[in-house]
């Protein structure tokens, strides 16, 4: 923890100590360097990200460096993650014929994922997505395959002819394209982005507000009343954290498959 939050966690600060209560905030998602090379700064959120990365990795290759015929233990676990992602997001948007898209949509969802459940791990208790520096180059890498697939299966021009719907009467261009351009190249990315940005980053912040005010509040008064009813929030708020975290991934995998859909399809 930082700023203020690490006072109340690490003293005696309580509702009648007269100490005032130091509200979690923006100072909560700033964390002090591990190290520094030169304008570099290793942070907490760096070293999740690449744990999380680690571990996805490390589980597939363990499930699958000897791949059997009937498959037991962690290829078990490995085979039933892929056919979820497989039947729940990529069928559904592309069909049989966008396996070959697979490797990929499993890759995200499980990294988006692990690093949202960061925040509900002992210790680690961040969840990495809520600093939207991370949250953008996987933006920026969802659509650039998304307009990299557009151009090569459509076309320059047909790509950007897909965009306008057909019969539309001719004074209404004037209003569509820009609008039409602006949906597809700066709306639908910047709400890709910020929605699971903003879903984890509210979600802290909430459970460490009911987390620190159950301390906050714990006395031997009746400040143990309301310490009980935030603690329940608490509790609350990290059961549907667990959901939350994994509803996240699953949108976001989702709406790319959708663009990847939309790309290689001769109309969207």
């Amino acid at each position: 923890m930082t700023g203020d939050v690490r006072v109340l966690a690490s003293g005696g600060c309580h509702i009648f100590s007269g100490c005032g209560f130091p509200a979690p905030g923006l100072q909560d998602f700033n964390w002090k360097p591990f190290f520094t090379i030169g304008s570099f700064a290793f942070t907490k959120p760096m070293l999740l990200a690449i744990v999380s990365a680690l571990v996805v990795i490390v589980f597939f290759w363990a499930a699958f460096r000897r791949p059997q015929l009937v498959p037991r233990g962690v290829q078990n676990l490995g085979e039933l993650a892929i056919l979820a992602v497989r039947d729940q997001i990529l069928r559904p948007s592309l069909g049989r014929k966008g396996d070959s898209y697979l490797p990929f949509l499993v890759s995200m969802f499980f990294f988006i994922y692990v690093m949202n459940i960061m925040e509900l791990v002992p210790i680690l208790q961040f969840p990495v997505t809520s600093r939207i520096g991370f949250v953008w180059p996987m933006v920026f890498t969802v659509y650039f395959l998304y307009l990299y697939l557009g151009f090569r299966h459509q076309g320059f021009a047909g790509y950007f002819k897909a965009m306008i719907p057909p019969g539309v009467p001719a004074g209404v261009y004037i209003i569509l394209v820009p609008v039409e351009l602006l949906r597809f190249f700066v709306f639908q990315p910047f709400t890709l982005g910020v929605r699971l940005f903003g879903n984890t980053f509210a979600g802290h912040l909430l459970l460490t507000i009911f987390t620190l005010a159950t301390w906050y509040m714990l006395s031997l008064s009746v400040g143990l009343l309301y310490a009980v009813g935030s603690f329940a929030l608490a509790i609350f708020i990290f059961v549907l954290e667990a959901l939350v975290t994994l509803l996240q991934a699953f949108i976001f995998t989702t709406l790319t498959a959708t663009y990847i859909a939309s790309s290689v399809e001769s109309t969207h």
